[in-house]
């Protein structure tokens, strides 16, 4: 059997990874948070890895705090550059695999065309350059890297958007949301299961290694706004809130969100042979377990 190292194990994406390692019987899993094991230590990291013989790591810590990162940008680098990077070279010196999570904030561009993995990079801000630096150096430090891209993500688990609006919702008589940021929401339970298949398709030498390595993007098919995806989520739950569409600029944040950030994802679809749900069918199935 052999063995998988989750980081960030209580995230959104680790929680859903949990779910998954219950429901098989050929892998080990070892989840673990910062009280676990401390990424941006590398003694503590290459220790961790010798002695439970890890030979794939999912890495799905990250200081995802996007504003406070302005405030922060040592301790998002220590975890999204340093940690990259330890968990990148245990990897490397022990012959393992790495499957690491970014974000589509490392694209800030006036493209219009849902992004494909060469195109170009422009990060505004701190959690958007740690992010793309833990990308590059931890493909310059591993080869046997799979970069995944994503976008949006919420959960059953954890806080995010879609527990948000649920409160609120359920809260207030009306709300604002932004409608001038368009992207894709992503489930991860979702993200979850797709990086299972990933695995798998690696181990059983389904896939060449230079068609595996590299970034890979991965979100739910579609494409909407922070308002729709809102107004989608109060719709199925009944949820009778007023809901206003207003500018980015009405509703200025330290960080600057990308304006547009649809991720194309054909390459992975070719690579790995994955089906992709669309976002209103993963919201709705969230809900339903919500419930």
């Amino acid at each position: 059997m052999k063995n998988i190292l989750v980081t960030g194990g209580n995230g959104q994406v680790g929680s859903e990874l949990q779910v998954v390692a219950k429901n098989q019987s050929i892998y080990q899993f070892f989840f673990t948070d910062a009280a676990d094991l401390d990424i941006t230590n590398q003694e503590a990291v290459l220790a961790y890895f010798q002695k439970n013989n890890i030979q794939t790591c999912i890495n799905c810590a990250a200081y995802t705090a996007v504003d406070k990162a302005e405030s922060s940008p040592e301790i998002a680098k220590s975890v999204n550059v340093d940690g990259a990077e330890n968990l990148a070279k245990a990897c490397a010196e022990n012959g393992a695999k790495l499957v690491h999570l970014s974000t589509d904030y490392v694209y800030h561009n006036s493209q219009n065309t849902p992004f494909k993995e060469g195109d170009e990079t422009n990060p505004q801000g701190v959690y958007a350059q740690t992010k793309l630096d833990g990308d590059l150096v931890a493909l310059k430090t591993c080869p046997n890297t799979v970069i995944l891209r994503t976008s949006w993500v919420y959960s059953s688990f954890g806080n995010n958007f879609v527990k948000t609006m649920m409160r609120l919702g359920k809260e207030r008589d009306a709300l604002s949301v932004v409608f001038d940021q368009i992207g894709t929401p992503t489930y991860a339970k979702d993200i979850a299961e797709a990086i299972f298949k990933i695995i798998q398709s690696i181990d059983n030498q389904d896939i060449e290694k230079d068609a595996w390595q590299g970034v890979f993007h991965y979100s739910n098919e579609g494409v909407t706004s922070w308002y729709d995806f809102a107004q989608a989520i109060f719709d199925i739950e009944n949820i009778n809130c007023n809901l206003s569409p207003i500018e980015s600029i009405q509703y200025p944040t330290p960080a600057k969100r990308p304006p547009f950030s649809v991720l194309n994802k054909g390459k992975i679809k070719a690579v790995f042979g994955l089906k992709i749900p669309h976002w209103r069918t993963s919201l709705r199935n969230c809900l339903e377990k919500l419930r």
